[in-house]
């Protein structure tokens, strides 16, 4: 479990019906993910590093589910520009770096909803079981990409999250993804 504080982000910036404590934490992504660090640790250039910091998040909402609104999901939307670095020798979006967006944005939604549900400000960090992408269209440099993340299902051991790549330029899906994710087991200490 990791705890978490951002004074420094305007929640007005973020739409949706989340709490603004919620929107404080989650709003701006860079500060989210480095708020995993452990105290005095240094910071790394990780990889993905510099796409992960231009994503800006634009809503984060919790809505009864269509088909079984006694249930909850959590609605994540995040936009980024295509720039050189996210490209493949045709001058388009990586199939990579769509799999490593939807890997990214859909853990916004997964904290939305526990967040809600458990306190704001407590994550439980799970990491990636599954992910299955499917890749419709081509983005290229300066195209603005919406991703639009949902959850599906939250459970003790796994959670599962669908994302939609929207390429809001030319008004077409880029590609959509289903990220299973997992709460990791504490090593066994052999002795």
């Amino acid at each position: 479990m990791t705890t978490i504080s951002n004074n420094n982000f305007d929640v007005s910036q973020v739409a949706g019906n989340a709490s603004d404590e919620i929107k404080m934490i989650l709003g701006n992504p860079k500060a989210f993910y480095a708020s995993f660090r452990k105290p005095g640790e240094r910071e790394l250039n990780v990889f993905g590093k510099s796409i992960q910091e231009r994503m800006v998040v634009t809503e984060l909402s919790v809505l009864h589910k269509a088909e079984e609104p006694a249930k909850l999901e959590g609605r994540a939307v995040l936009e980024i520009d295509v720039t050189e670095d996210m490209l493949n020798g045709g001058g388009n979006i990586h199939g990579g770096c769509s799999a490593y967006l939807i890997d990214m944005a859909s853990s916004f939604a997964l904290s939305l909803l526990i967040m809600h549900e458990l306190g704001a400000g407590t994550v439980y960090p799970s990491v990636s079981q599954a992910l299955n992408v499917v890749y419709h269209s081509p983005a290229g440099v300066g195209e603005r990409l919406r991703l639009v993340n949902t959850t599906m299902t939250i459970g003790r051991r796994a959670e599962s999250v669908r994302t939609e790549i929207w390429n809001v330029t030319h008004h077409r899906l880029v590609a959509s993804g289903v990220h299973i994710k997992m709460m990791p087991s504490q090593p066994k200490v052999a002795l």
